[in-house]
């Protein structure tokens, strides 16, 4: 739609739109192809989980976070786990700690295949998506094999976990690395040197070190423009300190980096997986706990795939919290978005959107209504209607 002060046009994408896999709404001010200015709009998801948190009991809100989202379940699973156990004055044993770090390294790596296959889409590049969705399968076929289950895993139990590594799963896992590691070789030639793909990633969408630090990326987004920053390393939690991983940045800070920095990771998980299969401590699952954990408030915090993942939970002595707050990465990089798009031709923006993984389903929590300046009268649903809701974290 044009602007009534002048001759720019209003580029609408969404909420229901093929460059999406998820519903969210973006407005971009063009000037001819050239993006002038960007404008989010969240919330078409939000589902209500953190107020039904506080109408059920610990155990039955662990399993319900897992559905904030069907690509990194386990991970928030384990942080509300690890906050609850703090609370309780409880330890997981080593077992299980290694139990949990070797889930979210299988999840981190579902993650970013599946990633790569949605970006590569996104970029034209439909031959990249099948290889990426196809190898995908080796790590949820091990997911299964591990949990049961190829989406939500629920691995945790309060306390522990309650799925446990055998030899035979454990030569399966050694061989499903060697087989990922292989074909991520070719998965990073392909990002790098394909004349195609690197005219779509290349210098396209970059952001400087300082410029990351100030809009608050986190994740691989943010290790792309050389922030080292990774709540594994700064802050080891479950069985990362006997497992450490490596810090992996790169210094380019555009789209090209932020696939590289995914695809290293990806080594990484492999490196990581091979060693807690050989090495996993021997012990219980899991330890006991009250049903009514003590009153206090805790802020967990964990790396999701696609960056730092926050819960803050408040007890009030039940078998209930009286508040559970998630801040998911995705909330952090949408700035970089807004940002970094003008200046940008309009064709970049769908490869802008998928370079920081957006989940815009674990990103929606809560909408805020702003007030006309004049006076304290809300605004009616039809100035609502016409003059839309913004939405913030």
């Amino acid at each position: 739609m044009k602007t009534p002060s002048s001759e720019k046009f209003i580029v609408p994408i969404g909420p229901q739109h093929p460059a999406l896999k998820e519903p969210g709404q973006f407005q971009f001010t063009v000037d001819g192809e050239i993006v002038t200015g960007a404008s989010i709009r969240l919330g078409f998801v939000h589902r209500g989980i953190e107020k039904a948190c506080e109408s059920r009991n610990y155990t039955q809100d662990m399993y319900m976070l897992e559905r904030v989202c069907g690509i990194c379940s386990h991970v928030h699973a384990t942080a509300f786990a690890l906050g609850v156990e703090t609370l309780a004055g409880v330890t997981a044993p080593p077992r299980a700690q290694a139990i949990r770090v070797l889930a979210s390294e299988l999840e981190r790596i579902h993650s970013h295949l599946l990633w790569l296959g949605v970006a590569a889409h996104e970029g034209g590049f439909d031959t990249l998506f099948m290889y990426a969705w196809r190898d995908r399968e080796v790590v949820m076929d091990l997911l299964e094999s591990l949990s049961g289950s190829r989406v939500h895993y629920s691995v945790n139990v309060l306390g522990g976990v309650k799925v446990d590594m055998n030899e035979k799963l454990a030569d399966a896992m050694r061989k499903g690395m060697d087989f990922l590691e292989e074909r991520t070789h070719h998965y990073m030639k392909v990002v790098t040197t394909d004349d195609t793909f690197v005219g779509r990633t290349r210098g396209v969408g970059t952001m400087t070190n300082e410029h990351a630090e100030r809009l608050g990326a986190v994740g691989p987004t943010a290790r792309a423009s050389g922030v080292q920053r990774d709540i594994r390393v700064d802050a080891p939690y479950a069985g990362y300190a006997d497992f450490p991983v490596q810090l992996i940045t790169d210094q380019a800070g555009d789209l090209e980096a932020r696939f590289i920095v995914r695809i290293k990771e990806l080594y990484d998980c492999y490196r990581l997986i091979r060693e807690l299969v050989d090495n996993l401590p021997e012990g219980d699952l899991a330890v006991k706990m009250k049903r009514r954990i003590p009153e206090g408030e805790v802020i967990s915090r964990v790396e999701a795939p696609r960056g730092e993942l926050l819960y803050y939970i408040k007890s009030n002595g039940t078998e209930s919290p009286d508040r559970v707050k998630v801040r998911t990465p995705s909330l952090c990089n949408w700035a970089t978005i807004s940002d970094v798009a003008v200046g940008h031709k309009l064709a970049d923006m769908p490869m802008l959107l998928v370079g920081i993984d957006p989940c815009f389903s674990c990103n929606d929590r809560l909408v805020q209504v702003i007030q006309p300046k004049s006076g304290s009268q809300l605004w009616s649903w039809d100035d609502l209607r016409r003059y839309g809701i913004e939405y913030y974290r």
